[in-house]
């Protein structure tokens, strides 16, 4: 009697197992043939597919092989599809999803309120250029040309006979621009150079120096 109830309970647990696909012996997700409880196949959590080592259905534990749904845990291999978790190793997601780059053109009716003019004259240019490189605007190159325009007209050889004030800065007595170079006499670069190092030092700007004159007539 003893003896018929144990091959009756052999025989309900190999239904039960082959009911639910899985070989006697045969861990569930692992490779067949291997010892019962032997977890080296690539899924490590529940599957919709038989293959061992691929999911092609959601996957609700850890994943080590290839995987081509839905994944919610952590993922060690090449994945195609959406994953929810973390993904580690050499895992490759691919989501089939590019990014959208809209380009759009700004443009302004605006117009600058000063339109910055090229001097024709030499000493005029050579004064633009020394303006700009000590980082002032245009505007300030205006208040040097009202200034210099009225004390010598850009002229570097112009003398004040009654003064002694000479060259284009109009240097009282002419004999300081001598600091900033030999050639202070016939030069306009070496006299531009030393007028913008006074004005600098004593106004700030050439538009201070500009305003000091309308004032003074003199700066």
């Amino acid at each position: 009697m003893h003896g018929k109830r144990a091959l009756s309970g052999t025989l309900i647990s190999v239904t039960a197992f082959t009911a639910f696909g899985v070989t006697p012996g045969t861990a569930y997700g692992s490779t067949p043939g291997a010892p019962l409880g032997d977890t080296s196949s690539p899924v490590l959590g529940p599957a919709s597919s038989s293959t061992p080592g691929t999911a092609l259905g959601p996957a609700a534990s850890p994943v080590a092989g290839p995987v081509t749904g839905p994944v919610t845990g952590p993922v060690a291999g090449p994945v195609i599809g959406p994953v929810i978790g973390p993904v580690a190793g050499r895992a490759r997601v691919r989501t089939g999803i590019s990014p959208v780059i809209r380009v759009k053109t700004w443009t302004t009716s605006a117009r600058p309120k000063m339109v910055a003019m090229r001097p024709a004259s030499r000493n005029k240019k050579i004064a633009l250029g020394q303006v700009v490189r000590r980082s002032w605007n245009y505007s300030e190159f205006r208040c040097l040309d009202n200034l210099w325009t009225r004390e010598s007209n850009w002229n570097h050889r112009a003398l004040n006979h009654s003064s002694g004030a000479y060259g284009i800065p109009q240097a009282l007595p002419a004999g300081k621009m001598r600091g900033a170079g030999r050639d202070w006499r016939s030069n306009p670069e070496t006299q531009i150079r030393w007028g913008l190092a006074y004005i600098k030092g004593r106004y700030g700007r050439p538009c201070g120096a500009w305003g000091h004159w309308q004032s003074h007539n003199w700066y």
